[in-house]
């Protein structure tokens, strides 16, 4: 299994700066384009009543004031990313990703 940290360095080479955040707190001030991403949950398999295979699942959301964003096009090949949706909040525009990692 690969750390968070690991992930988080994958991010920053997606974005292609160090403007990725990982669950931040609310008063935390972004600068755009960015990436926020946290957890949402962890899958484990079972074999013999034990754990032999945990996958970490987050939501990664790509931040951008276009709506054509490149780091979008980017996130999408990532290795296991999946397009959830997407939305726009104080005219920026909101790309979530799930990924398991």
């Amino acid at each position: 299994m690969k750390s968070r940290l690991e992930l988080h360095e994958a991010l920053v080479d997606i974005l292609g700066s160090r403007n990725v955040y990982f669950q931040p707190p609310e008063k935390t001030e972004m600068k755009f384009p960015a990436i926020v991403y946290s957890k949402s949950d962890i899958k484990n398999g079972f074999a013999n009543g034990k754990v032999y295979l945990q996958n970490h699942i987050f939501k990664v959301i790509v931040v951008d004031k276009d709506p054509d964003s490149e780091i979008v096009t980017k996130m999408s090949k990532f290795d296991t990313a999946k397009f959830d949706r997407s939305y726009i909040v104080d005219r920026l525009n909101h790309t979530v990703f799930t990924i398991f990692y």
